[in-house]
């Protein structure tokens, strides 16, 4: 059996989520005697998720720079949390609460986390199709991914199109005969599940 130590998931999220999550971390960790002494100091944690929120901002412009500096912010406030649930599996020594209580999600051994199943539809004017994704018990929301031409070789390539609390979505704005990748994640108590295989759909 292993032991049970902090989950990854938050890895998965985007950005502005992971603000959210991230800021939730702080306050849990902040004053919490079972973490007295953190490798990383909540005030150099708090200023990493600070300037992700900056750089989130920033971006919102779609300029190509400004995108980009976001994506180096967000992996130096990855890091920043990556080395604090280290931290947390060292002092909660595989103690489920001791866990729960500093924020980060844990892997319970072991978890079902089933995989999103989706399938791609033309949506209802040109350029635009529909996710149809099958609803996961218990999921809170859904993440839609996007890529164009062919599937990327990392994570990086995969963009963020959409959220919903809902398992269908219809995305439009996309550019017509070309070909396009799709997934689909859902968020629920146990974290992100594991995305759904790609789904290609040549755009009409």
């Amino acid at each position: 059996m292993k032991i049970i130590q902090t989950k990854l998931d938050f890895m998965q999220y985007s950005p502005t989520v992971k603000v959210v999550f991230y800021r939730n971390v702080v306050v849990k960790i902040t004053d919490n005697p079972r973490f007295p002494t953190p490798d990383v100091s909540m005030l150099e944690a708090s200023a990493a998720v600070d300037a992700l929120e900056k750089a989130i901002i920033a971006a919102s412009d779609g300029g190509r720079t400004s995108i980009s500096v976001m994506h180096d912010q967000e992996k130096l406030t990855d890091t920043v949390f990556r080395n604090l649930t280290a931290y947390v599996d060292r002092m909660a020594a595989g103690d489920e609460s001791t866990i729960l209580s500093s924020g980060f999600h844990c892997s319970k051994q072991p978890i079902y986390s089933p995989k999103a199943i989706l399938t791609m539809i033309d949506g209802a004017h040109s350029g635009s199709v529909k996710f149809i994704g099958k609803a996961i018990p218990n999921a809170g929301a859904y993440h839609y991914q996007m890529c164009k031409g062919s599937i990327p070789l990392t994570e990086d390539g995969w963009i963020l199109c959409g959220v919903s609390t809902s398992a269908s979505f219809e995305l439009s704005g996309l550019e017509v005969m070309c070909l396009y990748y799709f997934r689909i994640a859902a968020i629920t108590p146990d974290g992100l599940t594991d995305y759904s295989e790609p789904v290609s759909k040549v755009i009409v």
